[in-house]
């Protein structure tokens, strides 16, 4: 089944515009989610609204409030929001190109993958892509999404274009609360120079598949166990060392760190054995605990 489109309209750039469908480029799916269930009945919790005066009440008696002091609200109908929708709703229009490398990371937030949206938008949408990764420049454009204008930035990706939702600068804090009690010190040149070799030593290509999330395996695997009747085998946390002189510890970890990984064009590793799924999982426990009945009808 083709993926659905989160955002469709249309890319802007002077007089020239393309129509396109925007999608997310990351999905939490896969992650392992919890339900809240009653202790006893392990049925699952309904989360109702509740009015402190009223007690439950109805979803559709639900209306927005702004606080504007405590405990201080004005209504917010949708006539409202509705008035002050803008042109962004529908349309990416580009205000500025800049470089790669000057949207710093504090302020990159949602990803999405940007295509053309029919044949007709090919040949105009693949001519702002090339012009962009020429330049090696990123498109700075505001976007609607959930009834909010948010500053985006667009570039080259692959055969498609890469938008990025940016952070509003008031939700970056400072660093001047956090860094400024850190005292201005110059390394030795010798601790230094260790430093960078221990650093050279580690280097290999990334690869995001050599850094799962070693938790959620866990959790998974602790799941599976508790599927087929077994307590959980927890792994008790590691001892921490004693505290080690700087200089002690690089001209160590350099005497035992060992040579970075081959990339993958020189060595090929061996394709990792496929895990069950967590359905395959409760179809095997389900069969496992058929089978001692199986055997009484035997007897």
């Amino acid at each position: 089944m083709a993926p659905r489109a989160s955002w469709k309209g249309y890319i802007k750039l002077s007089l020239v515009s393309c129509p396109v469908k925007m999608y997310p480029a990351t999905s939490a799916s896969e992650r392992i989610t919890f339900n809240q269930l009653h202790k006893d009945t392990h049925n699952r919790i309904n989360m109702k609204p509740v009015d402190p005066e009223l007690g439950l009440v109805e979803r559709s008696d639900l209306v927005k409030g702004y606080e504007y002091e405590d405990k201080q609200y004005i209504i917010i109908d949708e006539s409202d929001l509705e008035a002050v929708r803008i042109e962004s709703n529908h349309t990416m229009n580009i205000e500025a190109f800049v470089d790669e490398d000057e949207v710093d990371v504090i302020y990159q937030d949602a990803p999405y993958y940007l295509a053309p949206d029919g044949a007709m938008a090919e040949e105009t949408f693949a001519v702002l892509r090339e012009a962009m990764r020429q330049s090696g420049k990123l498109a700075i454009a505001r976007l609607v999404l959930t009834n909010r204008e948010r500053v985006i930035t667009i570039g080259a990706r692959e055969n498609g274009m890469f938008v990025t939702v940016l952070r509003n600068p008031s939700e970056v804090r400072g660093t001047a609360e956090y860094f400024g009690n850190i005292p201005e010190v110059k390394p030795e040149a010798e601790m230094l120079q260790l430093a960078e070799k221990l650093i050279e030593q580690k280097v290999k290509p990334f690869d995001p598949k050599d850094y799962e999330d070693r938790y959620e395996v866990a959790l998974m695997q602790m799941i599976r166990e508790k599927l087929k009747g077994h307590k959980p085998i927890i792994a008790a946390a590691p001892e921490r060392g004693n505290v080690i002189n700087l200089m002690d510890a690089l001209k160590a970890s350099l005497g035992q760190a060992k040579p970075a990984a081959p990339s993958k064009a020189k060595a090929e590793p061996a394709a990792p054995a496929k895990k069950p799924s967590l359905k395959e999982a409760v179809a095997a426990s389900k069969a496992a605990a058929a089978k001692p009945a199986a055997a009484k009808k035997k007897a």
